[in-house]
This record gives C-alpha cells, structure tokens and sequence, in this order.
C-alpha cells in the first residue's frame, strides 16, 4: 500500500475571479472543468497532471511565506519566468540558490498565498 503522487493542492481565498485571473495571467495556469459544488470556486491544471483548487468565501487570514507555508512548482527557465514576472511588474522575491544547486524565486498571489519556481537540480551552480 502507497501513496503514488500529489493529486492536487487547495488554496481558500476571498475572491475567485481576481484569483483565477492572476494564475492564468503570472502564472500561465489553465482551467480545467469543476464539479458542481455548493460553493464558489475553480481548478486549474499544475503540470501534467496536478490539479490547483481553488475555494472561495475566505474569510480568515492566510499564513503563507518562503520559509512557511507554501506550494512549488517545478519551471523550465528561470531566466524567462524572470522576465515575465518583471513585464507585469509582479513583485517576487529575489532569484536564490538552494544548496542543491536548483535556484527558485517566490511570489505571492492576491490573497497571500506563496508560491516557490523552482528549477530541477543541478541547474544553478552550487556554492560551497
């Protein structure tokens, strides 16, 4: 008996829409269908096979940051993930090296939420 993979990740927020609009936009996240559930929200595509759910009617705060709570996502190019965060002027958090040598930058969605790109290992140089 296993678990065999991460099937998806929620996330409660206040606002749907501003929130759907910010993973399609600086995220490049697409939707995907939803049950009809009692209660707002939406799913998105994560990679291959991942889902993100997103749940309205938040109405407590978010507790979420680099070195707290948070989800990563794998990305292919960091130098480009880069560039589009600065053409939409989203705010992120400086380019670092892990010790394993996988460099990753952390922005925060509308409600507070982080969210870590990361690259595979071995991508950045790794430091002594």
């Amino acid at each position: 008996m296993q678990s065999t993979q991460l099937n998806h990740v929620a996330i409660h927020v206040a606002d749907v829409d501003k929130t759907v609009q910010f993973y399609r936009r600086v995220l490049l996240l697409d939707s995907i269908p939803r049950p009809a559930f009692t209660f707002p929200g939406a799913w998105m595509r994560l990679g291959a096979d991942q889902e993100l759910h997103i749940i309205g009617e938040r109405d407590e705060p978010v507790i979420a940051g680099n070195r707290g709570n948070h989800f990563a996502l794998m990305i292919d190019d960091m130098d480009a993930w880069e560039t589009h965060l600065r053409q939409l002027n989203v705010e992120y958090l400086p380019r670092r090296i892990r010790p394993d040598g996988a460099y990753q930058i952390y922005v925060c969605d509308p409600d507070g939420h982080c969210i870590e790109l990361c690259t595979a290992v071995g991508t950045a140089p790794i430091l002594d």
